[in-house]
C-alpha cells in the first residue's frame, strides 16, 4: 500500500470533525432548522440540478434517499415539483421562494463559521482559497466517476445489443 503523507491524515481527520460541527451548527443557525443533508439537496436543486437521478448522483446518495429528502422538503414549502416540459413523465424540482430563502440562510449561516474558523489560521485568505479549489477538485473528481459510470453503461447496453 502507498505511504501516505501526515498531512493527508491530519487533513483527513479535520474534514470529518468540520462536517460533524458543520451538521450539527447548521440546524440551530436557522430559521428554518434546516439539516446539512436539506441543505445539500436545496443547493443542488439551487445550482440547476431538477431531476432526482441527477441529484442522487451529484450527491452520491441512492435515489430512496433522494425522494424522502424531497418529500420532507416539499412538504415544509421549500421545494415544489414540476412536470417536465418534453417528457411528461419526468419531474423537475424547483425551489420555492421560501426554499431559496432558507438556502441562502444556511449558505450564510455555514460561510459566516468557515471565515470565523480560517481566521484562526495563519493565512486566513489562503486558507478559504485552499478549500474553494478543494471543492472545485470534488466537483471535477464526481463529475469524473460519472462520466465513466456513464461510458461503462454505454459499453454494456452496446455489448448486450451485440450479443442480440
Amino acid at each position: 500500500m502507498t505511504e501516505l503523507p501526515e498531512d493527508a491524515r491530519a487533513a483527513a481527520h479535520a474534514l470529518t470533525r468540520v462536517a460533524r460541527v458543520l451538521e450539527h451548527t447548521l440546524p440551530r443557525a436557522t430559521t428554518t432548522e434546516l439539516s446539512m443533508a436539506d441543505f445539500r439537496m436545496l443547493s443542488a436543486v439551487a445550482d440547476g440540478e431538477g431531476r432526482a437521478s441527477r441529484l442522487a448522483e451529484r450527491l452520491a446518495i441512492g435515489k430512496p434517499t433522494v425522494s424522502s429528502t424531497v418529500d420532507a422538503l416539499v412538504r415544509r414549502g421549500l421545494l415544489v415539483r414540476t412536470t417536465h416540459d418534453v417528457d411528461q413523465r419526468a419531474v423537475d424540482l424547483a425551489l420555492t421562494g421560501d426554499g431559496e430563502r432558507a438556502q441562502r440562510e444556511a449558505e450564510d449561516a455555514l460561510a459566516a463559521l468557515i471565515v470565523e474558523i480560517a481566521a484562526r489560521t495563519p493565512d486566513p485568505a489562503a486558507t478559504l482559497a485552499a478549500l474553494a479549489g478543494f471543492g472545485d477538485a470534488l466537483e471535477q473528481r464526481q463529475a469524473d466517476a460519472a462520466a465513466s459510470r456513464a461510458a461503462a453503461r454505454a459499453t454494456e447496453s452496446a455489448a448486450r445489443a451485440a450479443r442480440g
